[in-house]
């Protein structure tokens, strides 16, 4: 079973769920009309599903490889890299100046999902270039942006984030690489940093690293960091790729998955850079580049996740064992009652996970060109609290999915050379990236809740609200449950965010150590307003699109939403349970 890109689920998110046709009712984007979302979801679907799918299992085998001259990449994907060019999907997003299309960023997010679940190790490649693009159009110069942009654009040179170092992770402020003024405009960097993805490899001609170091004499701690941009090659004269920089891939990490992406140790040894930006504001600069890659990590789940559910209702259908109701001889195991339960549960995480994703898009498309300064305002909060949602809950779903993908395999499931165990190892890292998903849930207790005094999360309960009583005004019993589910759900969000806002202020670590429970009720009552919004917006459709879309919504009110009330406990005494009965646990005297 390969991967199919689910294109039809993608355009119906798009259109129906979070509105993407607003866009260009509004004259949003001048170069995207409403009839090209489908002919361009068609055509990355058929690169996913048709060139960088069948490299996933040989890439999982063969892995890359380290050499004298640099990374070789895994056989297969310079030609799949060269497709992906050719293709324009680099450029999808960005804007018509520096060589894209101009397109919303909402259906770039689509098109990304169908490659990440195709084939994640691939598509890490792009996705960091697509943070370093967002980043030098933000703080870049006019000289780097017309220098750099162009090439970053049309894919032919590829880009990276340069972040962790072994004594400084998560805590981006103990990093020591140095950058020293060369008298002529430019710096020399020095440094090692690791876990960098395709920090180097043969797919283009050019790698262009972001690298996070600092100035002789920086202030410590986050304050003194600044942002340096490190091409591997020099430019000559001519804009070219020249002379060697001194930067270096000294060595591959051995990972637990995704092991056709390359995640380097990369030595800086006197390395020509130039500074992005202000001295000492490159935290603020790289956390443009980070928050564009959240949103593609939480779509990395969303990928995987759907890979998943291929997968294993695959399996199901094929494989026979014991008796079924209705059935001759050992019925395939979709007939029994708990593997259908599980894939079922597959199938309504990723859809509501997905609408999460795309609704954040959305929201960061009418940031920047709603028509109105209150509309762009309304919509940076809507974004602004849904990214540490669509990156955790996302990927948190795309893991445990995965995982039961393995389980309706059985014991073929925990063997190598099955998908369903490669997708469960590659899908382990994105609870990890950018930003470990207890960080996001920091984020979203700690500053997200605060924003303009609680209205990001305000505007979203009432957008539930509105829900609810469009699902109970069609009169249709089953909606009507799904209705009364996810008012109840509502009501719980709505008593724990204000419980957590509090608690924040009040007793912040005790908040601190409910926050993961306070982001996973968020994403499950979130991801049930958006099913039941695509139930009501499957009626239109009709046909098997409405029985679909109304049996999941219907299955996750009367499971996930229907544990919400009994959260509430979990989230404003656990806290407190940690901090008061643990030290007992963890006694190092």
């Amino acid at each position: 079973m390969t991967y199919i890109s689910p294109v039809e689920d993608i355009a119906f998110a798009l259109e129906e769920i979070v509105g993407i046709n607003q866009l260009s009712e509004q004259g949003a984007y001048p170069d995207y009309e409403a009839d090209l979302l489908l002919p361009v979801l068609e055509e990355a679907g058929k690169l996913a599903t048709n060139v960088l799918a069948p490299l996933n299992a040989q890439g999982d085998v063969s892995g890359c490889v380290l050499t004298p001259d640099g990374v070789l990449s895994a056989p297969g994907f310079k030609a799949a890299y060269q497709a992906f060019r050719d293709g324009g999907w680099m450029g999808l997003s960005v804007p018509t100046d520096y060589g894209g299309q101009g397109l919303p960023r909402s259906l770039a997010l689509g098109v990304m999902e169908m490659m990440h679940g195709a084939n994640m190790a691939f598509s890490l490649c792009p996705m960091l270039s697509f943070g370093a693009i967002e980043a030098l159009l933000a703080h870049g110069s006019e000289h780097q942006k017309q220098t750099y942009l162009p090439k970053l654009v049309s894919g032919e040179w590829t880009g990276t984030m340069n972040l962790t170092e072994p004594q400084a992770g998560s805590d981006v402020g103990a990093l020591k690489t140095k950058a020293v003024p060369s008298g002529d405009g430019a710096y020399a960097l020095t440094g090692q940093k690791i876990y960098i993805t395709w920090g180097d490899h043969d797919l283009a001609d050019n790698i262009i690293h972001l690298v996070l170091a600092r100035l002789p004499n920086a202030p410590a701690g986050s304050a003194g960091i600044s942002l340096f941009l490190c091409p591997k090659f020099l430019l000559d004269e001519n804009g070219h790729p020249g002379q060697r920089n001194g930067v270096t891939c000294i060595g591959l990490e051995k990972k637990l998955g995704i092991h056709a992406s390359p995640t380097c140790v990369m030595e800086y040894d006197g390395a020509k850079a130039w500074l992005i930006g202000a001295p000492h504001r490159g935290l603020a600069a790289m956390f443009t580049m980070m928050n564009s890659a959240r949103l593609n990590v939480g779509l990395e789940g969303v990928g995987v996740g759907e890979a998943a559910c291929q997968a294993a209702l695959a399996y199901a259908q094929e494989r026979k064992q014991g008796r079924a109701p209705g059935i001759e001889g050992p019925a395939p195991i979709l007939h029994h009652a708990d593997v259908r339960r599980t894939l079922i549960t597959m199938q309504a995480k990723v859809q509501a996970a997905r609408a999460i994703c795309l609704a954040c898009g959305i929201a960061a498309d009418q940031a920047q060109t709603a028509g109105t300064e209150t509309d762009r305002e309304t919509a940076r909060l809507r974004e602004e609290l849904l990214t540490p949602i669509a990156k955790a809950w996302s990927t948190d779903v795309g893991v445990e999915t995965a995982s039961l993908g393995v389980q309706i395999h059985g014991g073929m499931g925990f063997m190598n050379e099955t998908l369903a165990a490669q997708l469960y190892r590659d899908a382990r890292i994105a609870p990890i990236y950018e930003g470990t998903n207890g960080i996001q849930a920091i984020d979203l207790a700690g500053r997200k809740l605060a924003m303009k005094d609680g209205a990001a999360m305000q505007n979203m309960l009432e957008d539930i609200q509105v829900t609810i009583r469009q699902a109970r005004e069609t009169n249709d019993p089953q909606l009507g449950q799904i209705a009364d589910r996810l008012s109840s759900a509502c009501e719980t969000l709505r008593d724990c965010t204000d419980w957590m806002r509090q608690t924040m202020t009040e007793d912040r670590e005790t908040g601190l150590a409910s926050a993961t429970a306070y982001l996973r009720l968020a994403g499950d009552v979130i991801g049930g307003h958006f099913l039941a919004l695509s139930a009501l917006r499957g009626r239109r459709a009709g046909g098997i699109r409405r029985a679909r879309a109304l049996a999941l919504a219907g299955f996750y009110a009367e499971t996930l939403l229907a544990e919400a009330p009994g959260r509430a406990a979990g989230i404003k005494e656990g806290g407190a349970a940690v901090l008061r009965d643990s030290e007992a646990l963890f006694d190092l005297s």
